[in-house]
């Protein structure tokens, strides 16, 4: 048979699913079990934490490789193949952009006292009890209103995870907080995109979706906050109590003030406003420039390495912050590595494993074993808790093999929209599911593109917050609770489920 014969292609809102009659369901596991096999050695027997800075992103491809090999032997070309992967790769466009503009914001906050001043305040308000459940509220409700996971790691998150290192506390642990609370929000937001995706997918629509997500959301929330609270009342910081020292540093080296606050502020009005993020994060980072302009000429100087501020340097002194490294030191040590920033040159480590993602991921969809796979799961979803269970497995192998939380919404949410008609369940079982598994999971697989994101923003390695990101490994068990004992479980009005 032709390549063109054995593989078909369905096309839904720019995604293609793709079916290899040829393809068995081993032959489909083969580039997935090499590919945990390899970063498994990689990460915890040769590299650890260090493995993000480049073997991980080539074992991607090595994993990529096997499935093109998987492929070869099935009657897949080489050219589909690459198709698939270019078009992986342009659909993660806009998150690359987002992503450099995310480090050049970060640089121009920093030189600006943006993120200074926010740390400083916030040692006064926040303490080791209280912080990481404060985080979870503070992330929560600016991820509701934005409606975006990552405009809120990329602006609260990262003064939270400052202000968290100055307090001595865990950089997993703050990371871990700020994600449970971003990830709620972002799945409770009608502004979200994925919120918005998964009933589109299941069938349903979007308030009904919200609604009835609620009933497994807020429980997990709650329990997640209850654990934060623990942690807070047990924790061992590091850091001395009194932190006059630090506030006395901060002040001297930067001029705080809360007028800065003006320019997060205008971001996150705009994105309530549905400013697209790119947009909004690049005003964000202009506006910073700016403030850094009038608030910090020092700084800007010596970051353009001028005695002076003028013209020039102050265009040099920005454009570094942007670009490049820059740093701010300060009379206490501990703070000199926080005051630091890549700008968009930090990003590329990031951007760079996204790429390789995007390529094992293309090749895997390019060859059927994403729809393979899926299918095969599906097959085992002999009960309604089967169902559940099958949808929830779908969007985590998907999540580690696509490398992409929306492929782990738009595939299963296709696969099993009749299963769950068949079964007598309202399409709100399938869109609550799809949230509960595949977009609030992304984030605990270090080469999905959330997961790369997050640990980029934030400067934290995937597997150092990944067990601290409560909301986010609970949700699944918590959906997976519901439909084992039935509760909440919506039925179609025309339909009787068969249990």
């Amino acid at each position: 048979m032709s390549d063109q014969d054995n593989i078909s292609e369905i096309k839904i809102d720019d995604q293609k699913i793709i079916e290899n009659t040829e393809l068995s369901i081993w032959e489909a596991l083969i580039p997935v079990f090499a590919l945990v096999a390899m970063l498994f050695y990689n990460v915890f027997f040769v590299f650890g934490d260090d493995a993000l800075s480049g073997s991980n992103q080539f074992i991607l491809l090595l994993g990529a490789a096997v499935a093109a090999i998987v492929g070869f032997r099935n009657k897949v070309s080489y050219k589909r193949m690459l198709e698939e992967v270019a078009e992986n790769v342009k659909s993660t466009t806009g998150a690359l952009l987002i992503l450099l503009m995310v480090g050049a914001l970060a640089g121009t906050w920093l030189i600006s006292g943006i993120i200074p001043s926010m740390i400083y305040y916030g040692l006064q308000i926040l303490n080791p009890t209280i912080f990481l459940a404060a985080c979870v509220i503070i992330c929560a409700i600016i991820s509701i209103a934005t409606g975006s996971s990552w405009t809120t790691a990329a602006t609260v998150g990262i003064a939270l995870i400052g202000i968290g290192e100055t307090l001595g506390i865990s950089l997993g642990m703050t990371a871990g907080a700020v994600l449970s609370g971003s990830y709620f929000g972002d799945k409770m937001s009608p502004l979200s995109d994925t919120t918005n995706l998964a009933p589109a997918m299941a069938g349903g629509e979007l308030f009904e979706h919200i609604k009835y997500m609620a009933y497994t959301t807020i429980p997990t929330i709650t329990i997640t906050f209850i654990v934060f609270i623990i942690i807070g009342l047990t924790i061992q910081t590091t850091g001395s109590p009194d932190i006059s020292d630090k506030l006395i540093a901060i002040d001297g080296a930067f001029n705080i003030s809360p007028w800065l606050f003006i320019v997060p502020v205008v971001v996150i009005a705009m994105i309530v406003k549905k400013t697209p993020p790119l947009i909004a994060l690049l005003i964000g980072t202009l506006l910073g420039a700016v403030a850094a302009i009038i608030a910090q000429p020092d700084i800007v100087a010596k970051v353009a390495g001028a005695d002076s501020l003028n013209f020039t340097s102050a265009y040099k002194g920005v454009m570094n912050a942007m670009t490049v490294d820059s740093a701010v030191e300060t009379s206490s040590a501990e703070l000199n590595d926080l005051f630091s920033a890549g700008g968009m040159r930090g990003m590329l480590g990031t951007i760079w494993l996204i790429i390789c993602a995007m390529v094992f991921g293309g090749v895997m969809d390019a060859i059927g074993a994403l729809t393979r796979i899926t299918d095969a799961l599906l097959k085992m979803a002999t009960s309604i808790f089967g169902l559940f269970a099958s949808t929830v497995a779908s969007c985590l192998a998907l999540n580690v093999t696509a490398s992409d939380q929306y492929l782990a919404i738009v595939v299963p949410g296709k696969m099993f929209k009749k299963a769950y008609e068949d079964k007598g369940l309202a399409p709100e079982n399938l869109s609550r599911t799809l949230e509960d598994s595949g977009t609030v999971t992304s984030v605990l697989v270090p080469w999905n593109t959330c997961g790369a994101y997050h640990s980029g923003v934030l400067g934290v390695p995937v597997i150092d917050y990944a067990f601290y990101a409560i909301f986010n490994w609970l949700s699944p068990f918590m959906t997976l609770t519901f439909a084992a004992f039935h509760i909440k479980i919506k039925q179609l009005t025309t339909k009787t489920a068969i249990a």
